[in-house]
């Protein structure tokens, strides 16, 4: 742990962390039938569906799995009109479709959040929660959104 760190020498080891934890599905790219990536949300202190982050590409059985649970989005969408960055610091937008924020998503996230609790990264999709309701999810804005869980 002493160890000076050396410019272009092996001698470190970096070691990520990953945290499981829950997020709702509030936009899809892709189609309803066949969801391509996930982009999630959680409420905030007031009760608003915040964006948090978004996951990897799905792979075909997860896009099946996720399709049984997904609709179209009521009008009122916590969403409507908000673009998307296709990745975090990039200025191409995400094509998006708004479902229904009912699903709750298990991911797999690293430790690397920004202010306000979004993930810096893309997100790995686990699995769906069909036992748990949005209101079960942690809320946003903690320091580590891995961790915290809502009272």
């Amino acid at each position: 742990m002493g160890a000076p760190y050396l410019m272009g020498r092996r001698g470190w080891t970096k070691i990520k962390r990953r945290d499981t934890s829950e997020a709702i599905v509030g936009a899809i790219t892709g189609t309803l039938t066949r969801p391509q990536l996930l982009v999630l949300g959680r409420h905030d202190t007031d009760g608003r569906l915040r964006t948090v982050g978004r996951t990897t590409t799905l792979r075909p059985e997860q896009a099946r799995q996720v399709a049984e649970h997904l609709a179209p989005a009521n009008p009122g969408h916590p969403w409507e009109g908000v673009q998307f960055a296709a990745s975090w610091g990039s200025r191409d937008v995400l094509d998006v479709t708004l479902v229904r924020p009912g699903a709750v998503a298990e991911i797999s996230a690293d430790r690397a959040v920004d202010r306000g609790g979004v993930w810096r990264h893309p997100v790995r999709f686990k699995r769906l929660r069909v036992g748990m309701s949005p209101g079960d999810v942690p809320g946003c804005g903690e320091a580590d959104p891995s961790r915290a869980r809502r009272p």
